[in-house]
């Protein structure tokens, strides 16, 4: 019998994941001696020795049937003289130099767990409860390797019968970090106190009251999805008039509040749990759950915790993010019964540290398929392959739907959603989240630094901060010229043309972007079409008050300074408003030029009296959207110019047609109109630029595209004309896709025009 020892380090998500335990029964199942054991780096190494089949079949059945939650991106593999080891081990950690790997992310409790949380024995009842298969990770883990003495887990020493089932081979609890029961796990306490404290959380909800109930990243808000009282109250008491609210419900539950397709129950039962926006039915939720809308963000339980509350109350109940506006999410005990003293009427808080915040991902269906509104717990921090290079690049994204990207070591690792970073607790938040990713990801003060263009986002001081420090060199990357990249990063394209629809973005000529058309190829991106410009009066202002978008529109059609004032009262504005309306487009002062397609579906929104303030980011489009569902679109036809050589959608004139129809037809056919007309105005355009140049894929990026009819009227088109369509799907094609975008542009040495390199 031929005998062998083979050496292996297989990177990728690898620890943390039940690897261990299982490269241990395979080992042992193969009659095979060695060890394996995490490394430092993220990695794990494997030695294995016994005869050269057994090893053989070892090694097929390592890189074809891994663990459910594990991805191997490699394995190197070394030969070495047999020693005559006839045992397999799990040994201790190692630490080894830094090298870049992957962590993973934190995945719901798995079915096994819930059969134990429901059944009678050790772990009945036990929020916590969580084996190699499920449970915390990432908001766990302090540093590498992924042993419980680097996770906040350490501040809960085994019992007995825990200790017994970590060290036992056969158990799915073998070598799993988290491993906890309620005689020595984290413990939970409503209002201070430990006894029956979900059945007491319970009560507080089905009284109709506010509960705060500490997760897994961060801390939700929950009260009866369908008590429109409490609901209300929830609204007023966290200053959020209309942002829709999550509801978490069991699985049986879903149907009776909510039309939810096979694909998007398919996503909601991913071991990720992410929030998925689906339509809502009428009745069930209240009506103050999502105003001005007919969809729902709908996840299932995915912690202990979840399932004992929800299998006790028995209906869908609203969980939202708890944190102020535009602050990040509470995690330390003291800070949430400070911060939400007068909101939440009890707490259910426990006592396992949080080390990283993580908000829920959101996702919805678009253009025939899944994309992210929102990319965070159960996905971060998992890595895109991508080869940069043998460098290390930090990407810090806008200023708003903030995550920043890191890449080492050919993956692109994006982190947690960290929201608007325009204050100092979210900067700081900022600091801290790129802090412990780079210790995870094994990157220590990048050189490479990306940001927005814009020179006033905190964001891009931050990255001139850092860059101060480190020694490095900032690249600052044009707002959607990263959406546009980063689509073609995702598909590996060399060459495409590029329709980026979007709210804002600095411009190369610092104008306000948002509906434009690019060609990349040879790593060079060119701006070569877009919306036609129109005034924007009040810049940031007629972003919250969105009629002063409209009156640009109108302005630029032709509408007499007269009627513009008459129509502007009309719809309830004053008439010192409407006049310095009227004004700021006349003379252009502080009215800057915009193409945003965002800009020109709020202006919409407004005109025919959806929302008239904005008062969360989208609001206008979201209540379009959902206004138009039911709608025809009328076939208005969108010209198509030429100015200086560069393609002008004109919607101008579409808007125009907009408010002749606004004399008759029925609002949804009106709203239907409007997307129809700036998706099939960008998609003649973009089919125009890659039937000229020869190019056959077209990508679809920004903010806008989350919507569902302007995606889906673009693909068609755009694939009735023959040619291929690729939209974002690893990251989102909002804002938190960003960084992404800005990683791939400067590490593949793109460029544009409007590059600025400090």
């Amino acid at each position: 019998m031929n005998r062998v020892r083979r050496r292996l380090i297989v990177r990728g998500v690898v620890q943390g994941v039940g690897f261990r335990p299982f490269v241990y029964r395979m080992a042992v199942s193969l009659g095979l001696g060695g060890f394996v054991c995490n490394r430092g780096d993220s990695g794990v190494e494997i030695v294995v020795e016994g005869s050269e089949g057994s090893v053989d079949e070892f090694l097929e059945t390592l890189r074809s049937r891994p663990p459910q939650l594990a991805s191997i991106a490699s394995i190197i593999e070394e030969a070495l003289a047999p020693v005559g080891d006839s045992t397999f081990a799990i040994a201790p950690s190692v630490e080894s130099p830094a090298a870049g790997g992957s962590i993973p992310p934190d995945t719901s409790i798995c079915p096994a767990c819930v059969v134990d949380v429901r059944g009678s024995g050790r772990y009945a009842d036990y929020w916590a409860t969580s084996c190699t298969d499920c449970g915390p990770r990432f908001t766990v883990i302090e540093g590498l390797p992924y042993d419980r003495p680097q996770t906040s887990m350490r501040e809960f020493p085994l019992c007995p019968d825990c200790a017994a089932e970590y060290r036992n081979p056969s158990d799915r609890r073998y070598h799993a970090q988290t491993t906890a029961c309620a005689a020595c796990g984290p413990r939970l306490a409503f209002d201070g106190t430990e006894e029956e404290a979900v059945a007491r959380a319970v009560s507080a909800l089905r009284r109709g009251e506010i509960v705060a109930i500490k997760g897994l990243g961060g801390t939700h808000i929950a009260c009866d999805a369908a008590n429109a009282n409490a609901v209300r109250l929830l609204r007023v008491r966290l200053g959020r008039s209309a942002q829709p609210f999550a509801v978490m419900a069991l699985g049986e539950d879903v149907g009776t509040f909510a039309r939810v397709e096979v694909e998007e129950m398919d996503v909601l039962e991913r071991p990720e749990r992410p929030i998925v926006v689906v339509r809502r039915k009428p009745g069930v939720l209240a009506a103050e759950l999502a105003p001005g809308l007919d969809s729902v963000g709908v996840m299932l339980p995915y912690t202990g915790l979840h399932v004992l509350i929800l299998d006790r109350f028995r209906g869908p109940l609203v969980m939202t993010s708890a944190n102020l506006p535009g602050r990040p999410m509470l995690i330390d005990n003291g800070e949430i019964e400070r911060r939400l003293q007068g909101i939440a009427d009890h707490r259910l808080l426990h006592d396992r540290r949080i080390v990283a915040r993580c908000d829920d991902s959101v996702i919805r269906r678009s253009g025939g398929r899944s994309v992210f509104l929102r990319r965070s717990r159960g996905y971060t921090p998992q890595g895109f392959p991508i080869d940069l290079g043998r460098q290390s690049i930090l990407a810090l994204g806008p200023e708003t739907g903030v995550a920043f990207a890191l890449y080492d070591d050919g993956a692109i690792t994006l982190s947690q959603h960290i929201g608007s970073v325009n204050n100092l607790e979210s900067l700081e938040f900022l600091r801290e989240a790129i802090d412990h990713l780079e210790r995870l990801v094994g990157v220590e003060s990048p050189r490479l630094i990306a940001c927005d263009a814009h020179p006033q986002f905190m964001t891009t001081r931050l990255a001139r901060d850092l860059a101060e420090t480190s020694g490095g060199r900032v690249v600052a990357v044009q707002h959607h010229v990263a959406h546009f990249v980063g689509t073609m990063a995702e598909r590996h394209l060399d060459d495409a043309v590029g329709v980026v629809l979007d709210g804002y973005g600095y411009g190369g000529d610092g104008t306000a972007w948002g509906g434009e058309v690019f060609v990349g190829r040879g790593r060079g991106v060119e701006r070569v079409g877009s919306l036609r410009p129109v005034r924007l009066p009040g810049g940031d202002a007629a972003t919250r008050f969105p009629l002063r978008a409209a009156a640009g529109y109108l302005a630029a059609s032709g509408m007499s300074e007269g009627a513009l004032r008459e129509e502007l009262e009309r719809r309830d504005l004053s008439r010192e408003a409407a006049d310095a309306v009227v004004y700021q487009i006349e003379h252009g002062v502080n009215a800057p030029w915009t193409t945003s397609g965002g800009r020109f579906l709020d202006a919409v929104a407004a005109w025919i009296g959806l929302c008239r303030e904005r008062t969360y980011e989208g609001e206008p489009a979201m209540r379009l959207e959902a206004a138009a569902r039911g709608g025809i679109a009328r076939g208005v036809e969108v010209p198509l110019g030429e100015v200086e050589g560069r393609l002008e959608v004109d919607l101008v004139s579409g808007f125009a047609t907009l408010v002749e129809m606004t004399k008759g037809a029925p609002l949804a056919d009106i709203a239907a109109t409007a997307q129809s007309m700036l998706a099939r105005g960008v998609a003649a355009a973009a089919v125009r630029v890659a039937r000229d140049l020869g190019i056959g894929v077209v990508c679809l990026s920004g903010g806008v595209a989350v919507n569902d009819a302007i995606a889906t009227a673009f693909r068609r088109q755009v694939e009735a004309a023959g040619l291929r369509i690729v939209a974002n799907e690893w990251a989102p094609c909002g804002d938190g896709g960003i960084s992404f975008g800005q990683a791939a542009f400067v590490g593949a040495g793109w460029h544009f025009k409007a590059d600025r390199v400090t």
